[in-house]
């Protein structure tokens, strides 16, 4: 039961979140704004989102995460009551304060910390590889379904349809949660960050989350929405376009997750993590030479194949390699290093797409993301998860 409503509200965020990262771009720019603007909002986005994680986790340990986890929802529904209404810039901007402007990911949020931490309560240690891949393979189909609704979105009335739409959403995910069981809840209560007190875990956590940011920074380059906008400015094409292209991603994402689950169990999650994301890369470097729009969507497709395995691998070991009681924080903490740090590459890939500088988000996200892969391999190849042979 607890499983189940854990999964429905993350399919229904991210059908949200899979039509938002198509049109976000296209609708700040039907409101007026510059690209620079434009990156600017998704930048002050995934800063939010990552930051308002930590503030999540210490709401979860003094009220429950049930509570916490419904206000994320309302968090959600308020972000697209302002997309829908507001016309001043200034407004639209701050549509990425709540931290559910859902450009990047559906596992970067207020939201991610405690629902990842009560998933891995609610299944086995032995099961816990497959939970979370199961988790993103949701995640996944619906964010397909979601991109491809987001190809009826042409136009400002068409947006503005899809972020109200957006809303409900918001309002619905708020209210799965209060059917929890306490069974989701921690029994070990202690202070929300505990786990930095410790400092074998502290360490940890520290080299993880300086990796995970250098990852983060470079994938702030080349987000959905980013690479969206790209798309539109590049070759010109529209949401109707658009759409289907990001539910083909979406789809070939879930398949990745549903994989993943399966090589982490036999190579480890390290391994996997790794060995999947390495050629990703060297894929999205060559998107930046593509000649053609065909070009372009054969590259991210290949690319998109490989380059999320390693997000339930991740997940899985973020919460695997730390006490209980600690896993909620040790999920916020990694998650809050990588939403900064990915929040400087939407503005810089603004600047650098309103400039026809087009090559440069996919040199500095391709570039960096090989570097990230090499060093995470040579610092905890030989560090395995709590529940791994």
């Amino acid at each position: 039961m607890d499983r189940a409503l854990l999964l429905a509200g993350r399919g229904l965020r991210a059908f949200g979140f899979g039509f938002a990262a198509v049109l976000v771009g296209v609708h700040l720019e039907l409101r007026g704004l510059s690209a620079t603007s434009i990156g600017l909002t998704l930048g002050f986005g995934l800063a939010a989102a990552s930051l308002s994680g930590l503030a999540t986790t210490y709401l979860a340990a003094r009220v429950g995460r049930r509570i916490a986890l419904s206000l994320c929802g309302l968090l959600m529904a308020l972000t697209g009551l302002d997309l829908a209404v507001a016309t001043q810039g200034v407004w639209l901007i701050a549509s990425g304060l709540t931290g559910m402007l859902g450009a990047a990911s559906v596992d970067l949020g207020p939201f991610a910390s405690v629902e990842q931490a009560a998933l891995a309560e609610s299944v086995s240690p032995l099961r816990r590889n497959i939970a979370f891949a199961r988790y993103s393979l949701t995640a996944g189909l619906f964010n397909a379904a979601g991109g491809l609704a987001a190809g009826l979105g042409s136009g400002l009335n068409g947006s503005r349809g899809f972020f109200l739409l957006y809303a409900a959403i918001g309002l619905v995910t708020a209210g799965l949660p209060l059917f929890l069981t306490k069974r989701v809840e921690s029994e070990l209560h202690e202070p929300a960050f505990g786990a930095l007190r410790r400092p074998e875990v502290r360490r940890v956590l520290a080299g993880l989350s300086a990796l995970f940011a250098l990852d983060s920074f470079a994938g702030g380059f080349v987000t959905n929405a980013v690479i969206s906008y790209w798309l539109h400015v590049r070759f010109g094409a529209g949401p109707a376009l658009l759409g289907p292209i990001f539910a083909g991603v979406a789809l070939l994402q879930a398949v990745s997750y549903e994989v993943s689950g399966r090589l982490s169990g036999r190579f480890g999650l390290i391994n996997t993590m790794v060995f999947t994301h390495l050629p990703s890369n060297v894929l999205l470097l060559l998107v930046a030479f593509s000649p053609t729009l065909g070009w372009a969507v054969g590259f991210l497709f290949a690319r998109f194949l490989l380059s999320q395995m390693d997000v339930p691998a991740r997940q899985a070991y973020v919460v695997s390699i730390v006490p209980p009681a600690d896993r909620a924080a040790a999920v916020a903490v990694t998650g809050a290093a990588r939403g900064v740090a990915q929040a400087f590459g939407p503005p810089i890939a603004g600047i650098a797409i309103g400039a026809a500088a087009f090559a440069v988000p996919f040199y500095a996200g391709g570039g960096l993301k090989i570097i990230y892969d090499v060093a995470l391999y040579a610092a905890f190849r030989s560090r395995r998860a709590g529940h791994e042979s």
